[in-house]
């Protein structure tokens, strides 16, 4: 019955768009018109340049992720949360929430960029879209490049040339190397100095339990687990040394900030 129900609502669904789409045909909406520019240029109409931005904004959460300070942080902030011992707090939601803050702090000149080269000119039709697109990529490509190792990035290059035949030698400069090769090598670095912080920050929590490990096991209390009597005194160090300024810091530090 219900997937009668359903059938039935798709096929009417089906007719509605039909007619509406004839009625718009009919009233002269166009849906796609591209015209040639003076300069021999094609350009579109707004109706697809809002479908072109609506497809792009599926990518938005990937660009955010792999193309900016985000996945450095956020590998931090969860091996500390773990070193400390606390598995849901702060939670996954409030992480995500200082990531996305602290990640903006750190990309701020180079949107600041980005709106003053490419998206400003572009709103007052002084640059095409394409235009703006390709400005918009020196700014984001040049964070990549500064933060990422030269041996991954030359690993991918030689990836890229033997498998899909990138010319290595006819790259003279830097920011001439693609995206398809770069975003790889930036998100293996960004990884690599998550793991270096977050190995610096598992030592001293370390300590504090073998510390009360060696202490229950003199006292024959074996039975009592050691993070039960560590964690307060991890949550206390860590804020006597005010952890949070000095977590925060030294990742804006990492990235030259």
């Amino acid at each position: 019955m219900f997937g009668l129900l359903l059938l039935s609502l798709l096929v009417l669904s089906g007719v509605a768009s039909a007619q509406q789409a004839e009625t718009l045909q009919a009233a002269g909406i166009p849906a796609l018109t591209v015209t040639t520019n003076e300069a021999g240029q094609g350009e579109y109409t707004v109706t697809l340049q809002i479908l072109a931005i609506m497809t792009a904004l599926a990518f938005i959460p990937a660009a955010v992720i792999m193309m900016t300070a985000f996945t450095r942080i956020i590998v931090v902030l969860a091996i500390l949360r773990q070193a400390m011992g606390l598995q849901q707090t702060p939670s996954n939601q409030v992480l995500i929430g200082i990531t996305l803050f602290l990640t903006f702090f750190i990309m701020y000149p180079v949107l600041q960029d980005i709106n003053t080269r490419a998206i400003q000119p572009y709103i007052v039709e002084d640059i095409t879209p394409l235009e703006a697109v390709q400005i918009a990529r020196e700014p984001i490509h040049d964070f990549m490049l500064s933060q990422t190792r030269q041996n991954d990035l030359d690993m991918f290059t030689n990836l890229a040339e033997s498998q899909s035949g990138l010319d290595v030698d006819g790259i003279e400069d830097p920011t001439d190397i693609p995206l398809t090769v770069l975003i790889p090598a930036f998100v293996t670095s960004e990884l690599k100095t998550a793991f270096q912080i977050g190995f610096l920050l598992f030592i001293p929590f370390l300590i504090i339990d073998l510390v009360v490990a060696s202490v229950l096991m003199s006292m024959g209390m074996m039975m009592l687990s050691p993070l039960i009597i560590s964690l307060p005194f991890k949550i206390m160090m860590f804020v006597l040394v005010d952890g949070w300024a000095l977590v925060m810091g030294s990742m804006a530090a990492s990235f030259g900030i």
